[in-house]
């Protein structure tokens, strides 16, 4: 795999070697995202305007892009500079004026003599009574009208681009476009009745008519497969790459797993273990595994995690698990250390807080093989942190642990298995899209003795209610959480609403009864705020998002999110999911302003109606679209140009089996289709996906 395949030179040569692109269009574009021709066959138009030729304006729904036949009738220069030049023309029904600013006499009369027949296409207006087209878009004779085309492709544009110079720099792209071999499984393409790429890209540049432009139409879908295609090419050449890896065999004795199965009150859901017998069956083979562990909220992962931490450990070696921030990493160690005393397993935590002495005598102990499993942050990622012998990494709830840090942390235990955590349930689509290299196990039950959390919503002007409601809870004995608004413009303003809704808590509720959490805080003033929650020596956390993730105390059975909606639903979902954890019943009370928008009302009731975080991810994604979901400048998710994750989910699904087999056929694309494949990783610049063939 030298280099870029000869056919694709001209797509990837320099803007301006295109007709009509000078250095100052060119520098324009890339706020478009288009460096290269290639960047703009893909720079698909979002819409279109008929301007098929009819009789006459008259009967037309103004305003409306018209175009018509005419006779030029009398011409009216402005009275004063600045005014309008004026043209009455007449179609086959009526008369309407031509409307022009700025103008040079001489040239309207050159271009449209009175008495001359000539087709104008423009945007036509009602103004003072009068039907006027400003600024006609085609002013032709008769004969020239050929050239104006029925159905008109508008092109998303950027300050300084004109749709006219979009329009002549696409089709000197066009030009370019050459044939090339078809990497789609022939089968596939006939069933679904795709073009070839060339008519393809041809086609979404020359719509006929509107339902050209929709995702649907065959040269659409055949465009969006491809991306999507590349994409899943990519993930599976990593996954292959991964599968190659040597990995150990590790076998567990199942002795201390049954021995902290059998201290727990409960017996784990069908799913737990299910998923861990897809683990331990991965962690038995000679290749590396990479599973992506995904649960809702309270479903038990990690149970399900430690048993496979233990299986590395019976199988005479050590695990780490990995939180992505100190608070979290501290609570997975005080969640597992019970297990881990049953078991008569040797815990340790590694934080970056831990300095001089007492770090150097637990990397001694951690080399030396002293400690079983270890649980941190990033501080295990160091270069001086080695492992006698590390067989199972396990990676908590990172959306921002991509495919590069996955391979990284492989390194460390080269031949370490991976299991990543999340606790956001992602549509399907998405989990393919991000997760696409990963085997997947999903944990869909609830543990036994779970209550279902009571969620109501209440407006921001009962807010005294809910106070008062809160005092009685706390006199009881409960604990709360209460959630601050989301301040769009800085963390200063979030940090402002938790004070004051700090204060007037305390004032209601006495001193010492409240703590706050929120960004700007140290860590070290953040983490006791946590530990005073914790232990119950307060009773009411007021907190911006920070609890977010991953925080368990028992106690707190009250969740009252203020603004309810400036929140998104994923967010509301996992807020609500930090009650709920004991045996007590728990409420989650989201506060509103009204009136509610459709989206902040339709929010709001999934929210209410439903604790499945499956739906729930379903509906967001419906109403946000993918990129905001994960927040696509972090997630590692891909950006498509043409497909669409939302409405083109079914097609992931295909791409990712289709990938996966081709792979699993031609694992180094030498065959015909193989070295097509190769040509669209090209044109897609997946250099990614390039490098692992070539070192593949």
């Amino acid at each position: 795999m030298t280099g870029r395949p000869e056919p694709l030179y001209p797509l990837f040569a320099d803007l301006e070697t295109l007709a009509g692109v000078g250095p100052k269009t060119a520098q324009n574009l890339a706020a478009l995202d288009v460096h290269r021709p290639v960047d703009l066959i893909y720079n698909l138009p979002n819409s279109g305007v008929d301007r098929a030729l009819r009789d006459t304006v008259q009967g037309a729904v103004l305003p409306e892009v018209i175009t018509v036949k005419v006779t030029v009738g009398q011409h009216r220069a402005p009275r004063n500079r600045g005014g309008a030049y004026r043209i009455t023309v007449e179609d086959a029904q009526t008369t309407f004026q031509l409307v022009f600013f700025h103008a040079r006499g001489s040239y309207l009369q050159d271009q449209l003599p009175e008495g001359s027949e000539r087709v104008v296409s423009g945007k036509v207006e009602f103004f003072d009574g009068i039907a006027q087209m400003v600024h006609p878009d085609h002013m032709l004779p008769v004969a020239e009208a050929g050239a104006i085309p029925a159905f008109e492709p508008v092109y998303p544009l950027t300050a300084g681009v004109s749709l006219k110079q979009m329009g002549k720099a696409v089709t000197s792209a066009l030009k370019r476009v050459p044939d090339l071999p078809e990497w789609i499984d022939p089968e596939q393409k006939k069933r679904e009745g795709w073009p070839n790429w060339a008519d393809a890209i041809a086609a979404v540049h020359a719509p006929t008519r509107a339902e050209d432009l929709a995702a649907t139409s065959p040269a659409r879908q055949r465009l969006a497969y491809d991306e999507l295609m590349a994409h899943q090419l990519t993930l599976a050449l990593a996954r292959s790459q991964l599968k190659r890896a040597q990995g150990q065999v590790t076998k567990g004795t199942g002795k201390w797993q049954a021995q902290v199965l059998a201290s727990l009150p409960y017996k784990p859901t069908g799913a737990q273990s299910r998923a861990i017998g897809e683990i331990q069956a991965d962690m038995a083979q000679p290749h590396k595994m990479n599973r992506l562990l995904q649960g809702d909220v309270g479903a038990g992962k990690t149970l399900v995690a430690f048993m496979a931490l233990l299986t590395a450990v019976e199988g005479g070696g050590q695990g780490v698990m990995m939180a992505p921030t100190e608070i979290l990493a501290r609570q997975h160690m005080e969640g597992l250390l019970p297990l881990a005393e049953e078991a008569g397993v040797v815990l340790e935590l590694l934080t970056g807080r831990d300095k001089g002495k007492e770090r150097v005598a637990k990397l001694a102990a951690l080399a030396r093989g002293d400690i079983h499993i270890l649980v941190g942050t990033h501080a295990v990622f160091q270069k001086d942190v080695e492992f006698s012998d590390l067989r199972l990494a396990v990676v908590d709830e990172q959306h921002r642990f991509g495919v590069r840090q996955r391979l990284e942390l492989g390194k460390k235990g080269a031949a370490a298995d991976v299991l990543v955590m999340t606790a956001t349930p992602i549509p399907r689509s998405l989990s393919l899209a991000q997760y696409g290299d990963m085997d997947v196990s999903v944990l869909d039950e609830k543990p036994p003795g779970r209550k279902p959390i009571k969620t109501a919503m209440v407006t921001t002007n009962r807010m005294e209610e809910v106070v008062n409601h809160l005092r009685k809870a706390v006199a009881e004995g409960k604990q709360a959480y209460w959630v601050c608004p989301l301040v769009e413009e800085s963390e200063v303003m979030d940090l402002t609403a938790a004070e004051e809704r700090f204060k007037h808590l305390r004032a209601v509720l006495g001193d010492g009864v409240v703590g706050m959490v929120h960004g700007q805080m140290p860590a070290a003033e953040k983490d006791a705020a946590m530990a005073d929650f914790v232990a119950g020596r307060t009773s009411v956390l007021v907190a911006t998002t920070v609890i977010e993730v991953g925080v368990n105390v028992p106690n707190a059975t009250i969740m009252v999110i203020e603004r309810a909606e400036s929140f998104g639903l994923a967010q509301l979902h996992q807020l609500r999911g930090r009650v709920g954890r004991g045996a007590a019943e728990s409420t989650c009370l989201l506060l509103y302003q009204a009136p509610l928008n459709d989206t902040g009302e339709r929010r709001l009731t999934t929210l209410r109606e439903t604790e499945d975080g499956f739906r729930i991810a379903e509906v967001d994604l419906e109403m946000r679209g993918a990129g905001d979901l994960i927040g696509t400048a972090q997630s590692g998710l891909p950006r498509f140009r043409v497909a669409d994750l939302e409405t083109q989910a079914p097609l992931m699904a295909v791409a990712q089996s289709d990938a996966r087999k081709l792979l699993h056929d031609d694992p180094t694309l030498e065959s015909a289709r193989g070295q097509a494949a190769r040509v669209l990783l090209w044109l897609m610049q997946q250099d990614q996906a390039i490098r692992l063939i070539s070192v593949g």
